[in-house]
């Protein structure tokens, strides 16, 4: 049984993106599941620290942008999510290729979620896992907008 209560198009999903910090890295929503929604993000020059390593800020920027856009689809029209707390444990260096990350719900709560986001490289080796705390709030007016709608 899925854990969406909006559709999810992919296509739309990633022109949502366009001019924001997830088009600037590249990330990719790539697939979705009855509780889980993957992106990819590329490891070269602009997701690198200054050692030409993937950046860990990078990965948690994957993170939070997985999690809270599964959030958001895990909620009537009614509401939307915002980030409260993340953390994030960086367990193995890149330097090149692709990361995916995987968002899946730990809590699916009336006023908090709780999302895990595992990011492995393209051999399915763990490169990041993080935890996100996620604030489920009520729309005050017709002028809020989530993309996700």
């Amino acid at each position: 049984m899925t854990i969406w209560k909006r559709s999810i198009d992919l296509e739309r999903l990633n022109a949502t993106s366009k001019n924001t910090l997830i088009d600037h890295l590249n990330i990719v929503y790539t697939a979705f599941g009855d509780d889980f929604i993957e992106a990819n993000m590329p490891v070269c020059h602009f997701t690198h620290q200054p050692l030409g390593m993937l950046h860990g800020g990078a990965s948690v920027v994957l993170a939070e942008t997985l999690g809270s856009v599964a959030a958001n689809f895990c909620v009537d029209k009614e509401s939307y999510c915002v980030g409260l707390d993340i953390n994030a444990n960086h367990v193995r260096s890149m330097r090149e290729g692709q990361v995916i990350g995987r968002a899946t719900p730990i809590h699916l709560g009336v006023s908090t979620q709780v999302w895990q986001i595992n990011i492995t490289d393209e051999r399915e080796r763990l490169v990041c896992t993080s935890r996100l705390t996620i604030a489920v709030k009520r729309k005050r007016n017709a002028k809020q907008s989530i993309k996700a709608d």
